[in-house]
């Protein structure tokens, strides 16, 4: 557990305003040459959850989650000329549910985000045993 620093609290906003910052790009371009502009927002928000997860964890991944979907929440009200940007249409439902694409990056293994990766050995591991021949 990290201690609370002004670091520890400075990710999790970060990872909000990155969410922000998603949820705004992808609501603009989740309509444009469909099928291809859904794929490149939900792209965008599965790498921003890989980012996220291994930058921050999953105290990040919730606040970037939040951002994503508030944004998009916010974008789907109704106008005061009663226009919309998100659609209720099935691309506009698909676009609603890409909030929780950010789950795809928690499901990946915990090892891919570590400081060493899956090929890093324990040095008591190789300690005394001799190099394997070829």
């Amino acid at each position: 557990m990290e201690p609370l620093t002004a670091r520890a609290l400075a990710r999790p906003f970060g990872a909000f305003l990155l969410g922000v910052v998603v949820g705004v790009a992808g609501t603009g371009v989740h309509r444009w040459q469909q099928p291809w502009g859904l794929v490149l927002a939900l792209a965008a928000v599965v790498a921003a959850g890989v980012l996220v997860r291994a930058w921050t964890g999953w105290v990040g991944m919730l606040a970037l989650a939040l951002g994503v979907f508030g944004v998009v929440s916010l974008l789907g009200q109704s106008g005061p000329g009663g226009d919309v940007v998100v659609a209720a249409q099935p691309v506009g439902y698909a676009w609603y549910l890409g909030g929780l694409a950010v789950a795809l990056a928690g499901l990946a293994p915990r090892r891919w985000f570590g400081e060493h990766g899956a090929a890093a050995v324990e040095p008591s591991a190789t300690a005394g045993a001799s190099p394997a021949r070829t």
